[in-house]
């Protein structure tokens, strides 16, 4: 399926529930092909994205895709999670992020830089987090948030957290129903 427009994109009745992981790649590079265009601007915020929290917007939402501009800064990461049932994907827009995914033995370090994308099946355990960028910032300057889009089929409903038990087990802790992207 090629999607034109990630925005016009509706469900018709005969279509699978969620959208293949290819097709939420191509999605989010429009979408963030859009954003950098300035199609997005006005969900921004006017004086900029914080340097000190996290920051999300959505960007678009029906009952079989959601999509999300998500910004990162040091010191808030995500916490191990999956993302129910949804499948998903991402592309980073500028600036840098590390996710560390459990490969079924131990948890695995992805580096992600502007430009780059990732997809992630059910089941799919991780956990983002902001990464200085290449080359590395002054001395005392403040980091630079970076910004990415994620887009979820079918929308986020409920995520898992986890952690990692003695033996390198990986661990629920807890399950929460949600609408917004990525752990806080």
């Amino acid at each position: 399926m090629v999607i034109a427009d990630p925005i016009a994109l509706r469900r018709p009745a005969s279509r699978p529930r969620s959208l293949p992981q290819p097709d939420l790649l191509q999605t989010t590079d429009l979408a963030a092909d859009a954003v950098l265009q300035g199609r997005y601007n006005h969900l921004l915020p006017a004086a900029g994205l914080p340097d000190d929290q996290r920051w999300f917007a959505r960007i678009h939402g029906d009952d079989r895709l959601d999509i999300w501009l998500i910004s990162w800064v040091p010191g808030h990461a995500t916490e191990l999670h999956d993302h129910g049932d949804s499948l998903g994907a991402l592309t980073v827009l500028s600036g840098s992020l590390d996710e560390f995914h459990w490969d079924g033995r131990q948890l695995a370090r992805r580096r992600l830089d502007a430009g780059d994308q990732a997809a992630f099946s059910r089941g799919w355990v991780h956990d983002v987090v902001w990464a200085p960028s290449a080359p590395e910032p002054e001395p005392g300057a403040a980091p630079v948030p970076t910004l990415s889009v994620h887009a979820y089929s079918p929308p986020l409903v409920e995520m898992s957290y986890y952690d990692v038990a003695p033996g390198n087990t990986l661990r629920r802790q807890r399950t929460e129903l949600t609408q917004h992207p990525e752990a806080s």
